[in-house]
């Protein structure tokens, strides 16, 4: 691992001083992804700002939204009685990634930052245009079997590893920043970004800025809810694909729906013309079948990848199933 200076900050802004001076510096709440990959010599660092004194921990119910605070831990808001009943998706997505220690370690906001866990990536040795840009993607021609179906280029294929990402896409979450400039907030639709020309960005926050709050409008969404992750083992394990579904059923009419997968994009990949075409449907096996091929559409896949053409329609039909009761 290379030296770095380390300084500890009590308060926001003069977090975001530290780090603007400092174009190589990186903020460190729980360090479950960035310590590793320091350790790795995938990241260096100049400069870690210690951000874990701020004051930013706190589970807030506000008139019309749920303000989570970026420090707050993955296990505290999974096991958050409030978030149980009113977020259940959230909390099982959480549930879902890592493990118990891991959990008690990460943040919200780290967990927001999460790095892929592409092998190209993490292998010095080959090239990884997210890592070395211009360098090339090693996975385009190499071991597929975890890439993306949507949205890549031909620059990346890589995928965003996140459980929690999902469900916040699927609940339509703003993401709250904190910069040099003052405070901003960003659709979580528009925080992550696809690889583009430039998969080394993977997302739209700005090197100087410091995530401080995820907030969640007030939803229908607390009860006909499923996440269901398809992995190589049960527990500590990412995603083949993964589906969040949240429905709003009335006397067995789906009257909003909201859908989102993991493990098939750079982001968190959001099916809103399968969403529309659930709108005001009957709760059926037939719909949710339609609803999945109508989701699929755009998908391509790789070598390796091929199965997940037909694994993530049947995730998606089997959450839908889960959600609304026709499957136990």
């Amino acid at each position: 691992m290379n030296q770095f200076q380390y300084n500890k900050a009590n308060e926001s802004l003069s977090a975001i001083k530290l780090k603007a001076k400092d174009p190589n510096a990186h903020f460190l709440a729980g360090g479950t992804n960035l310590i590793d990959l320091m350790k790795m010599g995938v990241v260096t660092t100049s400069k870690l700002v210690d951000i874990n004194h701020l004051p930013l921990s706190k589970i807030e119910k506000l008139p019309k939204s749920l303000r989570i605070g970026a420090l707050v831990t993955n296990s505290d808001l999974a096991d958050n009685e409030f978030v149980k009943s009113n977020f259940p998706l959230l909390s099982l997505a959480i549930n879902a990634g890592a493990s118990p220690q891991l959990r008690n370690m990460a943040t919200v906001g780290g967990n927001l930052m999460q790095r892929t866990r592409c092998p190209y990536f993490f292998d010095l040795t080959m090239p990884c245009n997210k890592r070395v840009p211009g360098s090339g993607c090693g996975a385009l021609e190499g071991y597929s079997r975890m890439h993306a179906i949507f949205g890549a280029s031909d620059k990346c294929i890589a995928v965003n590893p996140s459980d929690m990402n999902v469900a916040l896409r699927a609940l339509d979450a703003v993401v709250h920043v904190s910069g040099p400039k003052g405070e901003r907030k960003i659709n979580i639709a528009d925080f992550h970004r696809l690889p583009g020309d430039n998969p080394e960005m993977d997302n739209t926050l700005k090197k100087d800025e410091l995530i401080t709050a995820v907030e969640l409008p007030y939803s229908p969404f607390a009860k006909n809810v499923y996440y269901l992750k398809v992995r190589d083992r049960s527990s500590y394990a990412f995603a083949l694909v993964s589906a969040a579904v949240a429905l709003h059923i009335e006397n067995g009419t789906i009257k909003e729906a909201r859908l989102a997968m993991g493990g098939v994009a750079h982001k968190p990949w959001r099916l809103t013309a399968a969403e529309e075409f659930l709108k005001g449907k009957p709760v059926s096996e037939e719909n949710f079948k339609q609803a999945s091929q109508i989701a699929m559409q755009g998908a391509k896949a790789y070598k390796d990848n091929q199965f997940k053409l037909k694994l993530a329609p049947n995730t998606l039909v089997q959450s839908l199933k889960m959600a609304s009761g026709l499957a136990s």
